[in-house]
């Protein structure tokens, strides 16, 4: 397969996230309240849609399917189609866009990365082309941001 750039297929996560929020909505139903519905999708099912996807750069379009996911998930919960509402709900329950989130785990990844890259101590030569490969890696996906 030949292509002009390297693109990662977030299909699956969408898939399992819609699978973990459809259970969690399954389990409390409309018992439990909408914060506790969220704190509940934000430590289970947002790691679920985002997982992998720190370490690849991900175009526009693929940002807007992320959205378009927690979107639609909100509007369920709050039972709503004004996007009006589901912005204003998700500013005052402090709950994040993916591309938000994507870019503080983005940011700590290569933190961690640049860190243990740092201290290996063997191949000196091999570790100061490999750390600039990770910096030129991560300007390139900070910019297609």
């Amino acid at each position: 397969m030949q292509s002009r750039a390297f693109k990662c297929a977030i299909d699956d996560g969408k898939c399992s996230f819609y699978k973990a929020d459809n259970a969690i909505f399954g389990k409390v139903g409309r018992l439990a309240s909408e914060e506790v519905t969220l704190q509940l999708i934000k430590s289970k099912c947002i790691l679920v849609l985002l997982y992998g996807l720190m370490a690849c750069p991900l175009n526009k379009s693929q940002l807007s399917s992320l959205h378009f996911v927690m979107n639609i998930f909100l509007m369920k919960l709050f039972s709503t189609s004004n996007m009006e509402i589901i912005t204003y709900c998700r500013e005052q329950f402090n709950f994040e866009l993916p591309s938000v989130i994507l870019a503080q785990h983005t940011s700590l990844f290569f933190a961690k990365l640049c860190f243990v890259i740092a201290t290996t101590k063997r191949h000196s030569l091999m570790k100061d082309l490999f750390a600039a490969f990770v910096l030129f890696i991560f300007c390139v996906a900070t910019v297609s941001r």
